[in-house]
């Protein structure tokens, strides 16, 4: 990978609907190797897809949560049933395992409050060897594009 292909991707990243001519100028090559270079990003899997981003909003999941989670043990059937069972749920945005006081940040977007109070409770808490949940509501995220 080169400063070319840094380049395609930090574009893409902005804007992965931009065209291939527009796309060629910024980054300062013709149509053909542009292309080429994108395919080439595709098929080794440096680029792993393209999606829309949703106005949560718009789809009656204005409130926006990271719960921090933490485990009773941490026994491999453990961790997988706990997996399986939070990327079953259909608050569930991301799920992250991370170091530090919690085993798992997952971010939840659900209606209101009280949707998040009863996917809390009926939900996300008995799930598998759940210890303790702590809620962060988003109340402004900030967009860097």
């Amino acid at each position: 990978m080169d400063d070319v292909d840094r380049a395609i991707l930090a574009v893409l990243e902005r804007d992965g609907r931009i065209s291939n001519n527009e796309l060629a100028a910024k980054v300062g090559l013709s149509a053909s190797p542009c292309l080429r270079r994108v395919r080439n990003l595709e098929e080794s899997g440096v680029i792993r897809g393209y999606r829309a981003v949703i106005d949560p909003a718009a789809v009656n999941r204005g409130l926006r949560v990271f719960a921090g989670v933490r485990l009773i043990r941490h026994t491999r059937a453990e961790v997988v049933a706990f997996e399986e069972g939070v990327m079953a749920l259909s608050g569930v945005v991301a799920c992250h395992h991370i170091t530090g006081n919690f085993d798992y940040l997952i971010l939840v977007e659900v209606a209101d409050l009280p949707a998040y109070e009863e996917f809390h409770a009926n939900q996300l808490a008995a799930l598998p060897g759940v210890a303790t949940v702590n809620s962060f509501v988003i109340m402004k995220t900030l967009d860097t594009a």
